[in-house]
């Protein structure tokens, strides 16, 4: 991907980073060669916060009615159509689930693919600038609960780090977000900014003992479902010993 001149300082670590990350680096899970996964891709949006020197990551609430994973943080996204790119599908799912204008948004890399095997999804991360913020909100409220606007000085404070028991038994990072510190974000999203974070050497030390069960309206899902965000818990997201 070509490089995308002026960007802020904050953000240069995350392009350098975004660069030089595997898979490895991220899951154990890799699509297999002859694999027929389904493929979708999310929209991991930063931003500039209001403050110097510092950024910000766009992030949505799932609708808290959803029959699958209600209530779960996740970046925008979804499947990608036929004839589509990565880029173009999760502009366009951004656009569809908070009205985001995608003529504002400068994308400047992408991630590996990442294979969730249960569903058989292969989902790759765009990774973009919001160079010409524009005004967003909740354009589909059938999928989308609420619009978090998270500092990534708030993400790396090991006071809001907290690992996630899921009621299968499966434990992994997480992150408490909102005003009152009362949202989890977990699972696949939380997975993949915690590796990245890690990759990009900023994680600081954080008590994974602090630990948080899963709240019940998070993991009441239809087993039905297509949702490429499901299974979040199946992607080995837990922390590197």
């Amino acid at each position: 991907m070509t490089a995308v001149s002026g960007l802020p300082a904050w953000l240069q670590p995350i392009v350098a980073g975004a660069a030089s990350i595997t898979v490895d680096d991220l899951t154990r899970f890799k699509p297999p060669d002859d694999s027929d996964a389904r493929r979708s891709a999310v929209l991991m949006l930063f931003a500039d916060t209001d403050g110097d020197g510092d950024g910000e990551l766009l992030l949505t609430e799932r609708a808290h009615h959803m029959r699958s994973h209600p209530g779960q943080v996740s970046f925008p996204g979804g499947m990608i159509d036929p004839g589509e790119t990565p880029i173009e599908a999760a502009l366009r799912e951004a656009d569809e689930e908070i009205g985001l204008d995608p003529s504002g948004v400068e994308v400047f890399a992408e991630l590996p693919e990442l294979w969730l095997p249960p569903s058989n999804f292969a989902v790759t991360p765009v990774l973009g600038y919001w160079r010409r913020r524009g005004p967003v909100g909740i354009a589909s409220p059938d999928e989308v609960h609420a619009i978090h606007h998270v500092s990534i000085a708030e993400l790396l404070d090991p006071t809001h780090r907290i690992s996630v028991r899921h009621p299968s038994g499966w434990v992994g990072p997480g992150f408490l977000i909102g005003p009152d510190r009362e949202v989890i974000l977990w699972g696949f999203t939380a997975g993949i900014i915690s590796r990245l974070f890690d990759h990009l050497g900023w994680s600081a030390d954080w008590d994974g003992s602090r630990m948080r069960d899963l709240p019940d309206y998070m993991h009441h899902s239809d087993p039905t479902s297509a949702d490429p965000r499901r299974f979040a818990q199946n992607t080995d997201f837990r922390e590197r010993e």
